[in-house]
């Protein structure tokens, strides 16, 4: 059995059901996020893990304790909030030491265990401080120490870099992989942002309508998407219609064009449509080559995006995004030209519908 397992979980407001059937397995010491656009139902399914909400039916146990039914202070996890909610009233000191203060701890060993935590945030100098005094970022921090002073079996991140600017935002996701990894916590993380997900998860639930549409780890989500949402919303990505031409030889027709794709169309009739899916930095310029995929069409237009450049090329209707690093040394193709785009067979893929 998984450390944190959530089974058959659904929750309704009335008549209003925001999580179906939400089920996942989490290993000891693994970090997972959750991932999707507003009202997914991520932060519903994080605070039924809390017991913040109720859930209207299924499981929820955590190291190996049916915990479904419990009050929040009897869950042992640790949770940081999207508004930090520290105590106005309290020092930095005063807010890491509330809940050991809560559970009964001596004052010797809250002193220990703030002392310990102030250090691992790096922020000891700050101990007398109040948060009114302290930087996003450094309350942030303080969110997270207090969460984490606790010992709690899961910590639970509920957006918490939201509210910060983009610099601080990276550097604090870094800091607060790095504490986990040095803790060895059993960590789910709410966003809505990819690039956050995917640059600090061990797995990533891409979540969609109250549902989670594809679980993996951040290069199959990002190399591999399952749905036609997954694929949009994980990173840039040309989306375009194709009909099959010849399902065993996995023939393919886009916008009229012969392509092949690298997986089996068995089940697939001449003429099906299908939707697949091609990345940017998939796509090259170039003049076909054996074995690999070309389609002709009409550069539409040419965007500088310092290190990259990104080409958009019209076909008879759909439109294909390419990027290309920059290189001053290559000369770039010119609106209205009309070019050979390149791309492997295994770089197309077949999506299935939402």
């Amino acid at each position: 059995m998984s450390f944190l397992e959530i089974n058959h979980l659904k929750k309704s407001f009335g008549p209003n059901t925001v999580v179906h059937d939400f089920t996942l397995s989490v290993e000891k010491g693994e970090f997972v996020s959750f991932l999707g656009p507003s009202g997914c139902g991520k932060t519903t399914v994080l605070r039924m893990i809390a017991g913040f909400e109720q859930a209207s039916s299924g499981r929820i146990i955590i190291g190996g304790a049916d915990v479904t039914h419990l009050p929040p202070a009897k869950r042992n996890v640790g949770m940081v909030f999207q508004a930090y909610a520290l105590f106005p009233n309290l020092t930095v000191a005063g807010n890491i030491g509330f809940g050991l203060e809560i559970a009964g701890a001596t004052s010797a060993e809250i002193n220990t265990r703030v002392a310990e935590m102030l250090e691992l945030i790096k922020l000891p100098h700050l101990a007398s401080r109040y948060p009114y005094q302290l930087s996003g970022g450094q309350q942030q921090r303080v969110a997270l120490a207090r969460a984490l002073a606790v010992r709690p079996q899961v910590l639970l991140l509920d957006e918490p870099l939201s509210a910060l600017d983009a610099k601080i935002r990276v550097s604090l996701r870094e800091e607060i992989r790095a504490l986990q990894r040095e803790l060895g916590i059993t960590t789910v993380f709410v966003t809505h942002d990819q690039e956050e997900a995917l640059s600090i998860s061990d797995r990533v639930v891409v979540m969609h309508n109250g549902k989670a549409d594809q679980v993996g780890a951040p290069s199959e989500i990002y190399n591999h998407p399952k749905t036609h949402f997954v694929a949009s919303f994980v990173g840039t990505l040309n989306i375009l219609e194709a009909r099959v031409a010849d399902a065993t030889s996995g023939r393919l027709s886009i916008d009229g064009q012969p392509v092949a794709v690298a997986r089996s169309l068995a089940g697939f009739g001449l003429g099906d449509q299908l939707t697949v899916a091609l990345r940017p930095e998939a796509v090259d310029i170039a003049a076909p080559e054996s074995g690999k995929n070309a389609l002709k069409g009409t550069v539409d237009d040419v965007a500088f995006l310092g290190s990259i450049i990104r080409v958009r090329v019209r076909l008879a209707s759909a439109r294909v995004s390419l990027d290309t690093f920059n290189d001053p040394s290559r000369s770039l193709p010119r609106v209205g030209e009309t070019v050979t785009l390149s791309f492997k067979p295994e770089d197309l893929l077949l999506l299935e519908r939402d």
